[in-house]
């Protein structure tokens, strides 16, 4: 009872401040009689939402499939690779840099790059695209926990004559757990927006990215709004999933 009320109440001042958001956005809309092609109100977006709700899965379920796929993808690659960053020096400074400097390409350069390698129904240069983004995430972020431990803790294990994987295994990744739930609460709703942006820029048309922009250019902003709805739902669940992982692995240390 008492978790259902804290809950309750850490999500109350979200609920009433979207409810005022959105009331306001409704009542702005009919009073100052904005065209839709401006601004479309809640309502019409919602409305358009509930009778397009399944064309709407449809395209949700292929940019969450891409976005998935990236996100396990991009997630162990990046553990993978954080592991080897912190055990040689060398490779941390050649692998950062180019890292860095990936990261730093526009998406649309890649994606035109990855859709040119593959043909133009493939889902993998959208896969690849969100694979690469989440690297970059949890790289960063995992390697930092891995490599900031505590000088007085790795003294105390080498005091036991502990072996490089013994301080592997009860400092650095204990060390490094908290990072990586930080990197896929940021790289969760990367993920998602990384799937679907880049389907603005060529590949098959059958995902919320496409759908987005197909309805805007045919002046169906309330359709096309819908979607971009469907787009935040998804983005907040995949945050949610991630805040789950991170509070389920935390009862497991309580434990």
């Amino acid at each position: 009872m008492n978790k259902a009320v804290n809950l309750v109440g850490k999500a109350l001042p979200a609920i009433v401040f979207g409810a005022l958001f959105f009331g306001f956005w409704e009542w702005a809309v009919r009073f100052f009689e904005l065209k839709p092609y401006f601004l479309t109100a809640p309502s019409s977006i919602w409305g358009e939402f509930i009778t397009n709700f399944s064309f709407i899965r449809r395209a949700a379920t292929v940019s969450g499939t891409n976005a998935l796929i990236g996100l396990v993808a991009g997630t162990v690659l990046g553990v993978a690779m954080s592991f080897g960053l912190s055990r040689f020096r060398f490779l941390n400074q050649i692998v950062t840099p180019l890292a860095v400097a990936l990261n730093a390409v526009p998406i649309f350069v890649l994606v035109a790059v990855l859709n040119n390698m593959y043909s133009i129904t493939s889902e993998i240069p959208r896969r690849v695209m969100v694979t690469l983004v989440v690297y970059f995430i949890v790289l960063v972020n995992v390697a930092r926990g891995l490599t900031q431990v505590s000088p007085t803790h790795v003294e105390i294990m080498r005091s036991y004559a502990a072996s490089d994987l013994a301080i592997l295994r009860k400092v650095r990744i204990p060390n490094a757990l908290p990072f990586l739930f930080v990197s896929l609460k940021i790289a969760a709703p990367a993920a998602v927006i990384t799937a679907f942006v880049s389907e603005y820029f060529g590949g098959s048309q059958n995902g919320l990215g496409s759908r987005i922009s197909s309805n805007i250019a045919n002046s169906k902003n309330a359709v096309a709004w819908a979607y971009v709805l469907s787009a935040c739902l998804l983005g907040l669940m995949f945050y949610l999933f991630s805040v789950l992982m991170e509070s389920l692995n935390r009862k497991g240390e309580v434990k």
